[in-house]
C-alpha cells in the first residue's frame, strides 16, 4: 500500500489549475493514456516508466475489462512511478479507486458517475477531467465544473472507433471558441499532426498508441513533447 505521504495529491491544488502551475493540466504537453493491450507485449509499468523517465508528467490508468481490486494493484505501482517522477495520476470512471489510492484525479465519462457527485466525493483537491465527443459534452462539462475536457477522436485510431468518425480540428477550433477550460486532444495524433491540432487551440494532446504500442516510448514520448512545444511556440 502507498505510505500516508504518497497519497497526499501534489501539484493539483484548485488555486494553481487555471494560473499555469506545474502539473495543471494546461501545462501537460502530452497526457499518456494506459492500454497494457498495445504494448507489445511489454510490461505496461516497464513502458509507462520509460515515458514517464522522458518527460510525461501526467498519466490516466485505464484498463478497461479489469476489476476494481485489479486496477487498484495496477494503480499502486503507476502511483509509485508518478510520485518518484513528480507526475500526477488520474484514474479513468473509477472514483472509488482514485479514493482509496489517493490519485491526484479522475477521468470521467457519460457512462460514468456524474460529475457533480464525483466532485462531492473527491473534494476541490483533486482534478476531474471529462472525455467529450462533441460541443454538447463540453458544454455540459463546463457547465459542471470539470478542471479540463479530452476531446476526441480527432483523427481516425482503432482504440476510439467506438465513439464514431473523427471530429477533426475545426471542433477543436470550435470548443476552444466556447471553453475557457485546459482542452486535450485525442485520438489518432502523431507528432506530425501535433501543429495542428494545438494551432486550433488545444493546450496539449492525449496518447496511447503513439506512446504505448512503438519500440522506444522514451524517444516517442520526447518528440511528441516537443511538437507540443513548437505549436505553442515555446521551442
Amino acid at each position: 500500500m502507498p505510505s500516508a505521504e504518497s497519497r497526499v495529491p501534489r501539484g493539483t491544488r484548485a488555486e494553481g489549475r487555471e494560473t499555469g502551475a506545474p502539473n495543471s493540466p494546461r501545462t501537460w504537453g502530452l497526457y499518456l493514456v494506459t492500454d497494457r493491450h498495445q504494448t507489445g507485449g511489454r510490461d505496461l509499468i516497464e513502458v509507462v516508466s520509460r515515458a514517464l523517465e522522458a518527460g510525461v508528467r501526467a498519466v490516466q490508468l485505464r484498463e478497461k475489462g479489469l476489476d476494481a481490486i485489479a486496477v487498484f494493484r495496477l494503480g499502486e505501482q503507476l502511483l509509485a512511478l508518478t510520485r518518484r517522477a513528480g507526475a500526477v495520476l488520474l484514474i479513468n470512471d473509477r472514483v472509488d479507486v482514485a479514493m482509496a489510492l489517493g490519485a491526484d484525479g479522475v477521468q470521467l465519462t457519460r457512462k460514468s458517475l456524474p460529475l457533480q457527485e464525483a466532485r462531492a466525493l473527491l473534494g476541490s483537491d483533486r482534478l476531474i477531467g471529462i472525455s467529450c465527443h462533441g460541443l454538447a459534452d463540453v458544454r455540459e462539462a463546463v457547465a459542471g465544473g470539470a478542471d479540463f475536457v479530452v476531446l476526441g477522436p480527432i483523427y481516425a485510431t482503432p482504440s476510439k472507433a467506438s465513439y464514431g468518425p473523427p471530429l477533426s480540428p475545426e471542433l477543436v477550433r470550435q470548443t476552444r471558441a466556447i471553453c475557457r477550460l485546459p482542452v486535450l486532444a485525442i485520438g489518432g495524433i502523431r507528432p506530425s499532426l501535433v501543429s495542428e491540432v494545438v494551432g486550433a487551440g488545444a493546450d496539449g494532446v492525449a496518447a496511447i498508441s503513439a506512446i504505448l504500442a512503438v519500440a522506444d516510448p522514451g524517444t516517442a514520448t520526447k518528440e511528441m513533447l516537443a511538437a507540443v512545444a513548437r505549436g505553442k511556440g515555446i521551442e
